[in-house]
Parts: structure tokens; sequence; C-alpha cells
């Protein structure tokens, strides 16, 4: 015999199930039409050559060279995408047991934004890059294009201090950079979207690198 207080729990969750399945139906009736509804069109992709020849100017801590290193690497054809995965194939370079140049690993370069030369007030007050008077300024008369290399915090963090290790670093980028964009003449630095006074305590990491002068500088002394 079933108890008064069974057949109504029977009751409860006999209705429960029911709502449940009207909600079920109704979601997904929803959701198809949301999909249904959708645009469908295919984000571009980047779009990778062939392998190709590219030059590295790999480090050497040993004696504080700079070697210019060719590897074949599939690219993107886009200048700042290529050139952000041309930095993470150097800086991956680091990790590899045989490097002669040690940094923290991980994923290095956020992005790399191109920006053409000369620099008007406008871009220069954006707050993209450091406040500078205009007329003061070396960016507002140089040619070609500015590489604004945005790191990853944690791997800038990770990065061995030194001067001689730190220099490296950053002539090895900013040689990278130019050797296979030759339009590129400035490099800045940002991480995480923010100017920083160092690369790990020692060279300076808020300043505008010229890339005639960065890749001949001596290892232990940062070009001025």
């Amino acid at each position: 015999m079933i108890s008064k207080y069974q057949r109504i729990l029977f009751a409860v969750l006999l209705g429960s199930s029911v709502l449940m399945a009207v909600f079920l139906v109704y979601m997904h009736r929803r959701n198809f039409a949301e999909v249904k509804n959708a645009d469908n069109t295919p984000i571009e992709a980047p779009v990778y050559s062939a392998s190709e020849d590219v030059t590295l100017d790999l480090a050497n801590d040993a004696d504080g060279t700079i070697t210019p290193t060719t590897r074949s690497i599939a690219l993107p054809q886009q200048s700042a995408v290529r050139a952000r995965a041309l930095l993470e194939h150097l800086l991956a370079e680091y990790t590899l047991p045989r490097a002669k140049h040690v940094v923290g690993g991980g994923i290095a370069v956020d992005d790399v934004f191109l920006v053409n030369l000369p620099l008007g007030a406008s871009v220069l007050n954006s707050g993209t890059l450091p406040s500078k008077e205009e007329n003061a300024d070396p960016l507002t008369h140089a040619s070609g294009e500015l590489a604004v290399v945005n790191l990853r915090g944690a791997w800038v963090e990770a990065h061995p201090p030194g001067i001689t290790s730190e220099t490296l670093t950053i002539q090895s980028i900013v040689g990278t950079l130019h050797t296979n964009l030759p339009e590129i003449t400035k490099v800045r630095f940002l991480v995480e979207g923010r100017p920083r006074a160092t690369l790990a305590g020692n060279v300076e990491l808020d300043r505008t690198y010229d890339v005639d002068s960065t890749v001949t500088a001596p290892a232990g002394k940062p070009s001025e």
C-alpha cells in the first residue's frame, strides 16, 4: 500500500521531470536558432609561406658575441605577425640544451606593432609610448619603421640579470628584426603593454633602440 506521503513525493518528482524536459526542449530550440542565425564567416587565419631561410642573430654568453645564423622557417606574410613569429623562434633557440645564451622559457612576446616613421605628436602622446615633447623626440625626424615589442611579464621576470646577458638579448632581438625586416630602423619595448625601466635590473628598456648603433655596440656596454 502506497502511503499518501509517497504519492505526493512521486507527483512532485514527476512534475519536476516534466518541467525539466520542457526547459531542455526550449533551450535546445533557442540555441539552434542562435547557431542558425550566427555569422558563419570564417576568421581569416595568418597566411604562412613555405619554409624559407631567415637569419637569427644568436647571442653567445661565453664571448659576448652575436652570430648571424640561418634557419629554415615557415613564417606568416603579414609584417607585424611575421616579426612576432621571428622573435618567438629566436627566443625559443635560447631554451634549447645547446643554447649559448640562456633566457627564461615560455612565451616571450605578446605582440609586435609596426609604426611608420616619423611619428607625430598624436602618436607620441597616445599612451602607447612614453610621452615626450614632439620636437625633442628623434622619432619625429626618423625614417623607416618603429617596432614596438610587447613582452610578457613572466618572461621578463625570469630573464637572468647581468649587463652582458641583458645587452645580448636586446642586441639579438633588434638585430634579428632588422636583418629580416630591413624597414625596421628603431625598436622600443613594452612589458604587458607598459614601459619598464630595465630588462632585468641593468639594461634600459624604456628607451628607443636605434638599429645601427645597437647591433654594433659591445655587449658589455649598451649603445646610447
